[in-house]
């Protein structure tokens, strides 16, 4: 779920103007799996602009308040979390812990970088949610560690089923500033794309491993 539509359409149109989002039906992206896809997303881009990070940083900080109320701990999820989870902990006066994807192989062996300990609550800050694997990942380390994981905000999501079903299985709530649905409006909105591309941004998302731009 978002926060709120006001919220949502302000990230989407954030991320657009730095082009922390791109759309590009008509060129699609080879994303690291190979999947072919309309949209890329790097959120990490926000840090480098002032306003647009500040703006995510009072909105994740407000999501933690009214979704979980204060948390013993923010925990960012490696690597694109880490900056954005420190400063929402900055904001809140909490302290930070990060979460690699695994445990280190050498020196103390940590998976997660900070001070931690069992029966604190967590709210886990994320970038950007695709299947939801490796962010889910995090959480269940922190679960390890005997922490209770409250539930994680990410800044942007996919939308697709397979994140919604396994955050559902991994009993995890899941908050987003923004997501697919409302980039897609606000990018029509701001003329970004036309009406002709709706339908392969629709479709794509359908099945994104097996979906073909020329198909």
């Amino acid at each position: 779920m978002v926060l709120n539509n006001t919220t949502a359409l302000k990230v989407a149109e954030f991320l657009l103007q730095i082009k922390a989002v791109k759309l590009q039906p008509d060129n699609p992206f080879t994303w690291a799996s190979g999947w072919k896809s309309p949209i890329y997303c790097d959120n990490r881009v926000t840090l480098s602009y002032p306003e647009v990070r500040n703006y995510v940083k009072q909105q994740i900080a407000i999501s933690v308040n009214e979704k979980f109320g204060k948390p013993s701990v923010i925990a960012g999820v490696a690597t694109g979390a880490i900056a954005q989870g420190a400063l929402v902990a900055q904001e809140l006066n909490l302290p930070f812990v990060y979460v690699r994807a695994e445990a280190k192989k050498h020196g103390m062996g940590n998976q997660i970088e900070g001070h931690i300990k069992p029966g604190q609550s967590v709210v886990v800050i994320e970038d950007l949610i695709s299947t939801g694997k490796s962010s889910l990942a995090a959480v269940e380390a922190l679960r390890n560690e005997g922490c209770n994981v409250l539930g994680m905000i990410a800044i942007f999501s996919y939308g697709f089923t397979e994140a919604k079903d396994n955050f559902e299985k991994a009993g995890c709530d899941l908050i987003t500033l923004s997501n697919y649905d409302f980039m897609i409006e606000q990018a029509l909105k701001s003329k970004y794309i036309n009406a002709n591309h709706l339908e392969t941004l629709k479709a794509w998302r359908v099945n994104p491993s097996k979906w073909n731009q020329n198909a």
